[in-house]
C-alpha cells in the first residue's frame, strides 16, 4: 500500500484483545502488521495490563508512534498484584458484563477527538470471544473484524471415560476426533452455564463480523480451514505472526515487547552452556495452574530422566500455594536443571540447545514450537488446550501426550523417548517439515503473506 493511498484512506483500527498474555500477545503482533502497511492503529488495553505491561518492560515502552498508540479501560475487578495473572473467572464475568460501557466511551472519544493526523475509527479488530465489541460496533456502526486465538471453561466429572473417548462424526474438518478432545468450555452438563451460554453467544455472534482472522496459515489446518470458508464469508488464516514479523526486519516496533511478565533472559545464557538438542524446555504458559502434587511428580520425573532441563516455574503456578520443591530435587537437578519464573520463550525455544518442549499446549506455545521446530511432550489442562494436543499428536505427527493423572514414571519415560527415543527423532523430523512449511507460508509469497494483503485491501481498504 503507497504513502499516496494511505493519504486518501486513512484507516484507523482499534484493537482489542482478551485482556490475558497470549491473548494480547497474538493481537499485538498482528497490530504491528497492519500498522506496517500503512494503518493507524489505537491498541486497547485494561488498565490493569497496562500497568503490567509498563512494570515488565519498562516506564517509556507502550510511547509507541503517532499512528500506534496505546488507549485504556477499567476491568471492574479491584485492584491486585501486578504480577499476578488475574482470576479467569473472575475476568470472565468482568468481560461479560463490564466491558461494553467504557469500550463504547472510549470509541465515542476517540472520534470526537480525531484530527487529519488522528482519524477517525475506521474499524475494530476485536479478539473475538469479547462480544461485547460487536454491541459498540453496532451501536456506533463501525465494521468489526474478529480474530481467535483460543477460547475458555470446564469439564464435569460426570462424564464417563467411555463417554468422552466416543468418536465425533458430525464435525465439518474434524474427522476422527473424540470428545475428550473438544475444547472443555463445550462440556458441561448444566444448559445454564454462564460460559457454556456465553460460548454459544461468541458462536451465534460470529456472522456479525466483516471477517474472520485466524493465527494460522493454509497448510497446517486445511481442512478446518475450508469447512469455516464454506460457513463465513471471508476467513483469513494469517500466521505464524511471528514469522510474517521477521519479514519486515526494519520494523520501528520491533523494540515494543509483548510480555506482561519481566522475562529473565539469563537463562539463555545458560542454554549457551549446553550441547545442541540436549536440554528439556518446561513451561505450562501464563495462566494454567497444577496442584502441588503435580509439581512433584513433574519434577522427580525430570530428575529421574537425567537430562538437562529447564523449568518456568511462575509465583502462581501452583493452586493456592508457593511452588516450593523439595531439597532433595534441588540437590539431585542442581548440576543440570535451571528454574526461572518466566522467559522470553520464542527465543528459548529458537535455541540450539533445546531439544523438546513439555507444554500445556495452548495455542501461542503450540504454534511457537512448531515454528522453532521443537517436538512437544503435551499435557493439557483446559479450555481448547485438548483439541491442540489431538492435533499435535495425531494429525501433525509432532507430539506425544502425558496422562492427566500426572505420576513420575511416565513423564520419565516420555521425557527420555522425546529427547533420545526412535519416537522422538521422528517427531522431530516431521516437525522440521512443518516449520519449512511455516516459514513458505510466511515468505513474500507465501498463502499468509497473500492473506494478509488481500485482507487489509478487502476488508479494511475494501478494494476488489
Amino acid at each position: 500500500m503507497g504513502s499516496n493511498e494511505v493519504a486518501n484512506n486513512p484507516i484507523h483500527v482499534v484493537c482489542i484483545p482478551v485482556p490475558a498474555q497470549s491473548h494480547t500477545k497474538a493481537m499485538l503482533k498482528l497490530a504491528k502488521l497492519l500498522h506496517h502497511r500503512g494503518l493507524h492503529i489505537t491498541f486497547v488495553s485494561t488498565e490493569f495490563n497496562h500497568k503490567r505491561f509498563l512494570k515488565s518492560l519498562g516506564p517509556n515502552s507502550l510511547d509507541g508512534l503517532p499512528s500506534f498508540r496505546f488507549e485504556t479501560i477499567p476491568d471492574g475487578l479491584s485492584s491486585s498484584d501486578e504480577d499476578t495473572t488475574q482470576d479467569q473467572l473472575l475476568l470472565g464475568e468482568s468481560i461479560i458484563n463490564n466491558l461494553l460501557a467504557p469500550f463504547r466511551d472510549l470509541l465515542r472519544k476517540l472520534n470526537h477527538t480525531a484530527t487529519p493526523d488522528n482519524p477517525p475509527v475506521t474499524h475494530i479488530l476485536s479478539d473475538g470471544l469479547m462480544t461485547f465489541a460487536i454491541t459498540a460496533a453496532e451501536e456506533i456502526g463501525i465494521p468489526i473484524v474478529l480474530s481467535f486465538s483460543i477460547s475458555a471453561l470446564k469439564d464435569e466429572s460426570c462424564l464417563t471415560n467411555g463417554f468422552l473417548d466416543k468418536v465425533i462424526d458430525w464435525i465439518p474438518g474434524m474427522n476422527g476426533i473424540r470428545l475428550r478432545d473438544l475444547p472443555h468450555n463445550f462440556m458441561t452438563t448444566n444448559p445454564n452455564d454462564i460460559f457454556w451460554n456465553y460460548c454459544l453467544e461468541v458462536m451465534r455472534r460470529v456472522d456479525k463480523a466483516s471477517a474472520v482472522v485466524l493465527h494460522t496459515f493454509d497448510a497446517l489446518e486445511q481442512d478446518v480451514l475450508d469447512a469455516l470458508s464454506s460457513i463465513l464469508p471471508l476467513v483469513y488464516a494469517i500466521g505464524p505472526l511471528q514469522l510474517l514479523l521477521n519479514q519486515i526486519p526494519e520494523n520501528p516496533l520491533n523494540a515494543m515487547g509483548c510480555s506482561l511478565w519481566k522475562e529473565e533472559t539469563q537463562s539463555l545464557k545458560w542454554l549457551d552452556s549446553k550441547a545442541p538438542n540436549s536440554v528439556v524446555y518446561v513451561s505450562f504458559g501464563s495462566s494454567a495452574v497444577i496442584t502441588p502434587e503435580q509439581l512433584v511428580e513433574f519434577g522427580w520425573g525430570l530428575a529421574n530422566s537425567k537430562l538437562p532441563f529447564f523449568w518456568v516455574i511462575r509465583p502462581d503456578l501452583v493452586v493456592g500455594e508457593s511452588a516450593i520443591l523439595p531439597p532433595e530435587f534441588v540437590d539431585e537437578t542442581k548440576e543440570r536443571g535451571l528454574i526461572a519464573s518466566w522467559c522470553p520463550q520464542e527465543q528459548v525455544l529458537k535455541h540450539s540447545s533445546v531439544g523438546g518442549f513439555l507444554t500445556h499446549c495452548g495455542w501461542s506455545s503450540t504454534i511457537e514450537s512448531l515454528c522453532a521446530g521443537v517436538p512437544m511432550l503435551c499435557w493439557p489442562c483446559s479450555t481448547d488446550q485438548p483439541t491442540n494436543c489431538y492435533y499435535a499428536c495425531n494429525e501433525w505427527d509432532i507430539g506425544m501426550e502425558i496422562g492427566k493423572d500426572v505420576k513420575r514414571e511416565q513423564v520419565e519415560k516420555l521425557v527420555i523417548e522425546l529427547m533420545e527415543g526412535e519416537k522422538g527423532k521422528q517427531m522431530k523430523n516431521k516437525v522440521m517439515q512443518w516449520k519449512k512449511l511455516a516459514e513458505e507460508a510466511t515468505s513474500p509469497h507465501g498463502s499468509s503473506s497473500l492473506n494478509l494483503d488481500n485482507f487489509v485491501n478487502q476488508v479494511l481498504l475494501r478494494k476488489n
